[in-house]
């Protein structure tokens, strides 16, 4: 019978990974779940418990997945891929979860979302202002799975909404560089270093944060202009150019929910400094 664990991270990445490695430096049990036979190997060698786990998979391996899910706790950090199919197989995969979920000892889920769920309100987002994107895109993907997992007598879930992601191997230097003409130059960037992921996930679980909702990002929001161009500039690539007097469409997101529950002080407050 699979040894129960502190932790499962389905999902081991770009974040999950090196959130994984370092909940196994403070001691936890982890189980880490791959969709790369490859990295199998990588994830023992880190100390954490490997699975292969493919949810779109037809003959996916359910015993696999039940073994993976005996833990406490669950953090879900699986991005949707929406351009192929508009996210209807993530949904798919999510209800897959979830059914697993129900028959496991997991009680407390940590949810990885996206500040993307957020409409440009041409204003300060907070948590609450979903119920705009409910109003304008009710079959709003990553808000359909996030719902999926909060809605549960069995578990309680925590869902962090995370703005742009950089840091490790993320460069956003490259994401606009040599593009020209690009809109909304004056709009505010939603961004957050990996660094200040990880700890945020980490005080979540420590801290036993359950049955919230958080916002996470930067505490500065510079242009895109401005950091697109900062960015480019680091990796002495091609600067983007971006449209003169646009009409600007933007969110900023606010973390102050967060910082204030958390105490939480962010490690990269300047997006401008993440280069």
């Amino acid at each position: 019978m699979q040894k129960k664990a502190d932790i499962s991270v389905m999902g081991c990445g770009w974040l999950g990974l090196p959130l994984a490695e370092a909940l196994v430096s403070s001691g936890r049990r982890v189980n880490g779940s791959t969709t790369s036979q490859q990295k199998l190997e990588v994830l023992s060698q880190s100390g954490i418990q490997p699975f292969l786990i493919n949810l779109s998979d037809p003959e996916l391996d359910h015993q696999v997945l039940k073994d993976f899910l005996q833990a406490e706790v669950l953090v879900l950090n699986i991005p949707p891929k929406l351009r192929s199919d508009g996210g209807e197989s993530y949904l798919q995969q999510m209800a897959v979860l979830r059914k697993a979920l129900l028959a496991s000892p997991v009680g407390r889920v940590l949810f990885v979302s996206s500040t993307s769920v957020y409409l440009e309100l041409n204003r300060i987002v907070t948590e609450e202002d979903t119920s705009f994107t409910d109003e304008v895109d009710p079959e709003n993907t990553l808000l359909k799975a996030e719902r999926m997992f909060q809605d549960s007598e069995n578990w309680v879930c925590t869902v962090v909404r995370f703005g742009g992601l950089v840091g490790g191997d993320r460069q956003p230097g490259r994401f606009l560089a040599g593009k020209q003409d690009l809109p909304n130059g004056d709009a505010p960037v939603n961004m957050i270093h990996l660094e200040d992921c990880l700890n945020i996930l980490q005080r979540i679980i420590a801290q036993e944060k359950w049955g919230q909702v958080y916002n996470a990002c930067a505490d500065e929001h510079p242009s895109r202009r401005d950091f697109y161009e900062a960015a480019a500039k680091a990796l002495d690539l091609t600067i983007p150019t971006f449209k003169d007097m646009e009409e600007t469409h933007f969110k900023l997101i606010s973390s102050q929910k967060l910082k204030d529950d958390l105490a939480y002080v962010f490690s990269y407050p300047n997006p401008m400094a993440f280069f």
